[in-house]
């Protein structure tokens, strides 16, 4: 053991974090509850039940708490993308199982884990709360509390004892400082709620409605499509990568999302960098050992087991070095293109586009659907540390055959074998290449018929010189046996790569077309979608909010008592009249349906006839007025309807 192993030994054996931060869990339970409890109280329900009118000292009170709309909030998106990066450490450790509860058996361990959840989930509540509840003065004030409480002990706990079992020195530091960075972000954001909710009482400032039914970016949405469309040019990085909509936002469950999975996957690469120490200290080991023995071994091949020790070793290394960055690269690339992905199926969805999924998701069950938001985020996250596991391991495997194909031969002087090798195998492959392109050549140039028009840009699906056909099926028929094996293993092959590479991507199934139901995954992202879809849709919203507003209009202008107090003058309307302006409307529009109306006097043949053929002139009279006045379109002000 050298003496930094010792140093650190005797750290890990004597450092003793002053606060156990298990049993702090348990304790913050008590606090937790009675925040809820106060939070409840001052919320006010909005219908009244049977206990009302048993204690109305109630007064309608304790509401229940809402922590997160998961269906659309859009506002404060970051600060509960912050909320969410703060108990990062916690949802990593309920990956590793650690707040199993001890001594449940085996056949229970589901509803332990469920048990660990809710008691997880319970503790950060009053966070959530905090910042949704309406009376902003108790939240701020009470949120800022409990962060500081969490932050204060957190802080001792990384003070004291710093370091660790997995990492060892400083491994505290290094895991926790993202939950510690999030909690000082919502300490500040609690005392700016407080700061502008005193502003707002004192007058200083003025209270902007933050729930709205109908959000802004979603009117400008709406605007938008009524509007005609303007073509602008784009940069290169608007049309390959990503361009920035002001109308579209991210739901706050994205956000969060997003935040959550970065801090994880930062925690949990640099649990996998000290577990491949390990490994590699142990081979390490092994090497030394092995040193050790080969002066007492007379097998001849002993020296040459410890060199190929040495290179395996040496080239595990480099490529777990070099592959760690590439796959946290690509992960990360995968969280932030799940928003683009997001924001493209959601307005293919919106404009009724729903080609792009499988035909048995056209119309998905409602009750799955609902699930599927409940379980997105969690299983999102889930997902991607999964991905980033595979990912590492198949591009590790990868690289360590590259190394021993192509590194190693060419290290040792047998670089010529090599390109030797290189130049028969891509002339085989370019072989084969050429013969399936000569089939489809020699297919297209004799054994299909010509252009049905000479503006076509490609030959009918129909079949000339079928005796030659026939031949050439025939004979190409062996040769494709053999082609086939080799089309096959690459068939795998590509497959492995792929399905490896798409396992964090919830937003695509990498199974195969009509096993698509089979990807629990997928199902949640479709599910999740739809709900959001359903829920959030710019058009059915501004629809909806219309007819509320309207219904409130009319509701309020048929209010006696608003008359009778404002002593208003407005004239009242009829049906009669609105109908008479509706008819007027329709006749200036449409002049030709003046021939069609019923005349006064139908028992009178002569009137009747004088009627339609005065008519008749009249509405070629208005018909070629319009049409000459057609680049000026006549526009009726919204006049008032009255009784006269």
């Amino acid at each position: 053991m050298t003496f930094h192993e010792d140093r650190m030994a005797q750290d890990n054996d004597t450092c003793k974090s002053s606060v156990d931060m298990d049993l702090f869990l348990h304790c913050s339970l008590v606090p937790s509850v009675l925040i809820i409890l106060a939070l409840s109280f001052l919320e006010r329900r909005r219908n009244k039940t049977m206990i009302d009118d048993r204690l109305q000292l109630l007064d309608m009170r304790f509401g229940i708490v809402i922590p997160l709309d998961l269906l659309g909030t859009f506002n404060n998106r970051w600060t509960f993308g912050f909320a969410f990066g703060a108990i990062a450490n916690k949802v990593m450790s309920l990956f590793t199982e650690e707040y199993l509860p001890a001594g449940v058996p085996a056949w229970a361990r589901a509803l332990g884990l469920l048990a660990g959840a809710l008691e997880v989930g319970l503790s950060y509540y009053p966070i959530f709360a905090c910042l949704t509840t309406d009376n902003k003065i108790i939240g701020s004030v009470t949120g800022f509390l409990y962060s500081l409480i969490w932050f204060i002990v957190t802080l001792i706990d990384i003070v004291s004892c710093p370091h660790g079992d997995m990492i060892g020195k400083y491994e505290k530091v290094i895991t926790y400082w993202p939950s510690l960075l999030c909690l000082f972000f919502l300490m500040g954001r609690f005392v700016h709620i407080f700061i502008k909710t005193i502003r707002i009482m004192m007058g200083a400032d003025i209270l902007k409605e933050e729930y709205r039914f109908l959000p802004e970016h979603q009117a400008n949405h709406v605007k938008r499509l009524l509007r005609k469309p303007v073509e602008e040019e784009k940069t290169w990085f608007e049309r390959k990568i990503y361009l920035w909509d002001p109308c579209f936002k991210f739901p706050s469950r994205m956000i969060g999302t997003t935040v959550l999975s970065l801090f994880c996957l930062y925690i949990f690469v640099t649990f996998e960098v000290s577990v491949f120490q390990m490994i590699s200290q142990a081979l390490l080991t092994l090497e030394g050992n092995m040193e050790q023995v080969a002066a007492d071994t007379s097998w001849s091949g002993y020296n040459q087991t410890i060199f190929m020790v040495k290179e395996f070793n040496s080239a595990l290394k480099g490529v777990w070095f070099f592959t760690t960055f590439l796959a946290c690269l690509i992960t990360v690339s995968y969280i932030f293109h799940i928003l683009v992905c997001y924001r493209k199926h959601m307005k293919r969805l919106w404009v009724g586009e729903k080609g792009f999924l499988p035909i048995k998701y056209h119309k998905p069950s409602s009750s799955q659907s609902v699930a599927a938001i409940a379980r997105y985020s969690g299983w999102q996250v889930a997902y991607i540390l999964w991905g980033y596991l595979i990912l590492h391991i198949v591009q590790t495997l990868l690289g360590l055959l590259f190394v021993y194909i192509f590194v190693y031969p060419v290290k040792y002087g047998q670089g010529m074998v090599l390109l030797q090798g290189l130049g028969i195998s891509t002339l085989t492959i370019a072989i084969v290449i050429g013969l399936m392109i000569l089939q489809v050549q020699l297919a297209a140039k004799f054994f299909l018929q010509k252009k049905i028009s000479p503006e076509d840009k490609k030959k009918p699906l129909a079949l000339n010189n079928r005796k030659a056909f026939h031949n050439f099926n025939y004979f190409f028929f062996f040769y494709n046996v053999i082609l086939g094996l080799s089309a096959c293993l690459i068939r795998v092959f590509i497959s492995l790569i792929l399905g490896s590479w798409l396992v964090a991507r919830i937003d695509r199934t990498i199974l195969q077309r009509g096993y698509e139901s089979s990807d629990m995954g997928y199902n949640t992202w479709i599910g999740m979608i739809y709900v959001d879809h359903y829920h959030t849709n710019p058009v059915l919203v501004s629809f909806c909010n219309i007819l509320l507003a309207r219904r409130a209009a009319k509701g309020f202008r048929k209010s006696i008592a608003y008359y009778s107090f404002a002593g208003s003058t407005e004239p009242k309307s009829s049906c009669q009249a609105r109908t008479r302006w509706y008819l007027f409307y329709t006749l200036i529009k449409n002049p030709r349906l003046i021939i069609h109306r019923k005349p006064k006097h139908q028992d009178d043949p002569n009137v009747r006839n004088s009627v339609s053929q005065t008519r008749l002139i009249n509405a070629s009279v208005m018909e070629a007025e319009l049409r000459n006045t057609q680049e000026r379109p006549i526009v009726l002000p919204d006049v008032e309807l009255s009784e006269t």
